[in-house]
């Protein structure tokens, strides 16, 4: 797989060994993608998890490995970025009558090394109240 081919599918290939992470640590995975279907677009939720009675929404960011000084894939999860979860989130849990829900927001920090074909995955839990 080409450098070109591997950018243009970082974001798929980081949600799916996210998704893989995830169920390893016994999570029910509920929803990929999630976005409101009507009305003003909010954004999207990676990730929709459920781990006991706990839904749990999950930002997945994956980064290349590049051996230079890597900037952590979190850093891209900035306060507009958590605003727009919160929104979503709010929106999924009252389209699915689950506003009584236990819920929190996760993310999942995701370096690939491509040479390797492995991945380097740190969860972030509770990344915001």
């Amino acid at each position: 797989m080409g450098t070109f081919s591997i950018q243009s599918g970082l974001g798929s290939l980081g949600e799916e060994l996210g998704c893989r992470y995830l169920k390893e640590k016994g999570y029910k995975i509920l929803e990929t993608n999630y976005c409101n279907a009507s009305g003003r677009r909010m954004g999207e939720i990676d990730v929709v998890a459920q781990k006991g009675k706990t839904i749990v929404f999950v930002e997945v960011k994956t980064r290349l490995k590049s051996g230079k000084d890597d900037v952590l894939p979190e850093a891209n999860i900035t306060p507009a970025k958590l605003h727009k979860l919160e929104r979503i989130a709010a929106h999924y849990l009252r389209e699915r009558h689950r506003m009584s829900a236990s819920y929190h927001f996760d993310a999942l920090a995701i370096v690939y090394d491509q040479a390797e074909k492995k991945a380097f995955i740190r969860h972030l839990e509770h990344i915001f109240f």
